[in-house]
């Protein structure tokens, strides 16, 4: 390479530095012995609009100017002062195969200090970087190596990496270097053989290393492990320490023409770019505080992408010889300083660009060197485009006015729909507001009819029985508040899909009256329990008593919305959990509690929903104080006393899990042993076989039932609040047990029983669908004969016989008019069956045809998710 064109470029605080090596000629006889390494400080000049040399500094180098080269400049830290230098690593000579490197800091008078100097038996080709140390860091033969000024040797890093694609500082780490290298996999992974697809995929990694602290840091901290394979270059714009796990905010370009935006280890943002082969990012924060992501490509082009709600291409350039980020103009922002390819000039700056894609855009084809007074035409341009950017300001507030007022009328009318559904469900009339009261203009100047009263509209839900709503009850279990209503024993089986809705009885206009809950139906039996473990696994009832809940048509019914439930004389509870705190910022609050349900119909037009007032509720922080509403467990002669209430206030609030202990070696013994001594359990009176938790500490609260099915196989149940919780438990339930034991996650069914109901489930939906798709096609067709009709019940789309002999065929073919005769008789057969087949329906026959055919769907949808 020709010493002139050895240029590399820098900006430093506004400053653009203009490095090039250039053969000395002061010293007479030996100018092929040195180089001088020059350095040009420019500045942008806003008046004249063009950069302007500021300083200027030389370093000589002893050395052959064939053999000297600049390998790449940055601004690093000097641990020194902590000042941030520009850093200039050159290769200086080569000799029996040995290369020598120079490190140079430059200061600001233009003096060059050299750092330190080191040499290798190779040259510096791939992934060289420079950062705080300075240090100098590289990649050679799938090895990482790197020397700093303070210890001035090459150390080599402990890892292997194909690729660096980011260095720079993170926060209580130091200096980290992201790299790609093999996935390191486990044993049962590596004995595993991928695919080729999966190869690609699972064969290489994301990692990061600290420099300092030689700590290997995973790469999911980064971004997924999928995402490692495809990345060319990263850059880290955020990272922090949170509850000792490192959250991060980065971009990052990849091999498919792809730029990704990643926060906290996920992907939150894609953008495809307008080039091939990118292989850098950077970023800029403008004025208007925009974050931009400046990506260069191997062609010389550039592109710039905007985060704006979505990733976006916002500008793009080509033949850019080089890309700068810096305070150019000095605005206290940042800009970009584009210089392009320019043949015919031989003054580097002479052809850039400097812009932040906003206010700032100055271009050398724009200058005004000798002061030239602007045209009118411009001005004229300039007043039209200001006139323009007033209007579209104006239109915007407008716009953000109107929004304003929609939202305010929206807010009015969701207050009013809930005060009618609470005078609606108490049986109070309410008056709708006029239009004028409400703001609104009528469309019509017609008299507008009396205000109606919503109270006439009652007898809608005046179909349920009177004693529905046997008793309400609240209770208060840590940060939560559990309203429970149960349900009439004669009434609970004709209803499904029971909900409670809680409203607020007050008045306020600064929140919502209607209280975000989470329900759940509970079936109470003798013994109460959530979902079965597995329907074939239960014993006929003369022989235990323990928390079996329902039978398997019940399981399928609740299991698709979370619901978890126990019988107990043939009533039904329904809970709803809501967060304590928000409530107790208004000191007292009362509640109306809403049931809603709908009765056991197949028929969508008589499925309608019902809706009854179950009474109201009261809640204040004296309550709270007192314990009014509080769950009391405690212990009587070894027995929890525990209400019914209180059982069903903890099990709304917990999360069932059920295992599967299994001992080949000895028996099971110590697990009862283990409940009712470390664990401290006492059973339920309703139920013994249930147990209550009275270990202090997070377990306290903990509801657990041991079934023994044989000397070496249980099921152990626990309703937990939390994964702590359960964690704690299986923790100490291990210790117990001997380590040839197995725990084991249990599904909510076997495999084998799930399978069966799955092909049963199958089967319902396939005559379902039959059988909807073929009384359309009976219904208003005149193509099936009568006879076909009549046994339309036992074969599906069955066509009336219509064979025609074969003598009669042939007379017809005989003659060029039979022929005729029989295309014709042909060609309308075909017209008609085509008609057949293209049978219009109702809006109600579809309506029930799509709802019986979802209803089969959903059920073998729900078992497909619990084979998974």
């Amino acid at each position: 390479m020709v010493l002139s064109e050895q240029e590399q470029f820098l900006s430093y605080n506004g400053e653009v530095l203009i490095f090039q090596l250039s053969q000395s000629k002061h010293v007479e006889g030996a100018a092929d012995k040195t180089v001088d390494l020059c350095v040009r400080r420019m500045t942008f000049n806003r008046n004249t609009k063009l950069f302007v040399q500021k300083s200027s500094g030389v370093f000589s180098v002893r050395g052959s100017p064939l053999k000297m080269e600049i390998i790449c400049c940055s601004c690093t830290t000097d641990s020194r002062t902590g000042i941030i230098l520009p850093c200039i690593l050159m290769k200086t000579k080569k000799r029996n195969n040995i290369v020598k490197y120079l490190l140079l800091l430059l200061h600001s008078s233009n003096q060059f200090e050299q750092s330190f100097q080191f040499k290798l038996d190779y040259e510096l080709k791939e992934d060289v970087r420079l950062f705080a140390g300075p240090s100098v860091l590289w990649r050679h033969a799938n090895k990482l190596f790197y020397i700093s000024s303070s210890t001035c040797t090459v150390l080599s890093a402990p890892v292997q990496l194909s690729s660096v694609v980011w260095t720079g500082e993170i926060k209580d780490e130091g200096p980290v270097v992201l790299g790609i290298r093999t996935a390191c996999l486990t044993e049962s992974e590596a004995e595993t053989e991928f695919s080729t697809s999966d190869q690609a995929i699972w064969g290489s990694e994301l990692f990061g290393y600290a420099v300092k602290t030689q700590k290997m840091l995973p790469g999911t901290c980064f971004m997924p492990h999928a995402y490692g394979r495809v990345v060319s270059s990263v850059c880290v714009c955020k990272s922090d320490l949170l509850r000792k796990q490192l959250q991060t905010s980065l971009v990052a370009v990849t091999h498919k023409n792809q730029l990704i935006w990643f926060q906290g280890g996920l992907p939150r943002g894609i953008c495809e770019l307008p080039y091939e082969e990118p292989y850098s990012v950077n970023t800029a924060v403008t004025s208007s505080s925009d974050l931009l992501f400046v990506v260069s490509f191997a062609s010389g082009n550039v592109c710039v992408v905007q985060r704006r709600g979505n990733l976006q291409v916002a500008s793009k350039w080509q033949k850019v010889k080089s890309v700068l980020v810096d305070d150019f103009i000095g605005s206290g922002s940042e800009q970009l300083l584009l210089l392009f390819k320019d043949d015919s000039n031989t003054d580097v700056l002479s052809t850039f660009t400097i812009t932040d894609l906003g206010a700032v855009s100055y271009a050398s084809g724009n200058n005004h060197k000798h002061n030239v007074p602007a045209a009118e035409g411009l001005q004229e341009n300039e007043l039209l485009t200001v006139q323009a950017l007033e209007t579209r300001l104006q239109a915007g507030c407008t716009a953000v006015r109107k929004l304003k007022q929609h939202l305010a009328l929206q807010k009015r009318v969701i207050l009013q729909s809930c005060k009618a559904l609470r005078d609606l469900v108490e049986g109070r009339n309410h008056v709708l507001p006029t239009a004028k009261e409400e703001g609104l203009v009528p469309l019509w100047d017609d008299v507008e009819d009396p205000p109606c009263s919503l109270g006439q509209e009652a007898p809608l839900a005046c179909h349920v029985p009177e004693h529905l709503v046997e008793n309400l009850w609240q209770r208060v279990v840590g940060d939560s508040l559990v309203v429970g209503v149960q349900l009439a024993a004669t009434f609970h089986l004709s209803l499904r899909d029971a909900s409670l809705s809680l409203v607020l009885d007050q008045d306020f206009s600064l929140t919502a009256p209607v209280i975000k809950c989470q329900n759940k139906v509970t079936k109470l039996n003798k013994a109460f329990s959530a979902l079965p473990v597995s329907p074939c696994q239960m014993e006929p009832p003369a022989k235990k008593m323990k928390l079996d809940l329902c039978s398997s048509n019940d399981l399928k019914k609740d299991l698709p919305k979370g619901r978890s439930g126990a019988e107990l004389d043939g009533g039904r509870s329904v809970t709803a959990v809501t967060s304590l705190s928000p409530l107790l910022a208004f000191h007292r609050v009362h509640c109306v509690v809403l049931l809603h349900a709908k009765p056991q119909s197949d028929s969508l037009q008589q499925s309608k929903n019902i809706d009854v007032f179950c009474g109201k509720i009261s809640l204040s922080l004296e309550d709270i104080s007192t314990g009014k509403h509080s769950v009391k467990m405690l212990k009587d002669n070894g027995y929890c006393t525990g209400s019914m209430e209180d059982i069903l206030a903890v099990l709304a609030t917990s999360t069932r899990f059920s295992f599967q202990v299994v001992s080949a070696a000895c028996t099971l013994t110590p697990v009862s042993s283990w409940l009712l001594g470390e664990m401290e359990c006492t059973p339920f009176k309703e139920c013994k076989d249930n147990l209550f938790c009275h270990r202090a500490g997070n377990v306290h609260g903990t509801i657990l039932n041991w079934t023994l099915k044989n000397p070496l196989e249980g099921i152990l149940t626990l309703f937990c609040r939390n994964l702590t919780v359960l964690f704690q438990c299986l923790h100490s339930l291990r210790r117990i047990l001997p380590t040839s034991c197995e725990v084991k996650l249990l599904r909510s069914g076997s495999r084998e029983a799930l399978a069966e109901q799955l092909a049963l489930a199958l089967e319902k939906e396939m005559l379902t669908s039959r059988s909807s798709f073929f009384s359309i096609l009976t219904s208003g067709s005149s193509f099936f004969s009568k006879e076909s009709k009549a046994d339309s019940t036992s074969t599906w789309g069955s066509m009336p016989d219509r064979k025609v002999s074969d003598a009669a065929v042939a007379s017809l073919l005989e003659s060029k008019e039979g022929v005729e005769q029989f295309r014709k008789k042909l060609q309308s057969e075909q017209d008609e069956g085509a008609l057949t087949m293209a049978q219009t329906m109702t809006a109600a026959q579809y309506q029930e045809m799509t709802w019986k055919i979802a209803k089969a769907q959903l059920s073998s949808d729900m078992i497909v998710w619990r084979l998974t």
